[in-house]
């Protein structure tokens, strides 16, 4: 497997993680939206996480990505739920 294939398939694993964790915070979910919410919540919460100037303090870089997908998937579920 070559380096580019590895960070898709980690990015798509920390996706994963992300909206299976924020699918415990606002309930629901399977799989193909644990991975879709987390993908796109990993955009959205480094973007909003960016623009507001938060740094998490977290040492890890994996732990860190993935803390931030899960806030981006939150916030990607609840407006998906109000939008609906």
């Amino acid at each position: 497997m070559d380096a580019r294939t590895q960070q898709i398939v980690v990015f798509l694993v920390i996706g994963l993680i992300a909206g299976w964790l924020a699918s415990f915070i606002v309930l629901g979910g399977g799989l193909i939206q644990y991975l879709v919410s987390g993908v796109i919540g990993a955009f959205v919460g480094g973007y909003l996480l960016d623009q507001l100037g938060v740094r998490l303090g977290i040492k890890n870089p994996l732990l860190a990505q993935i803390v931030t997908a899960t806030i981006g998937a939150i916030v990607v579920v609840i407006l998906a739920r109000l939008i609906v």
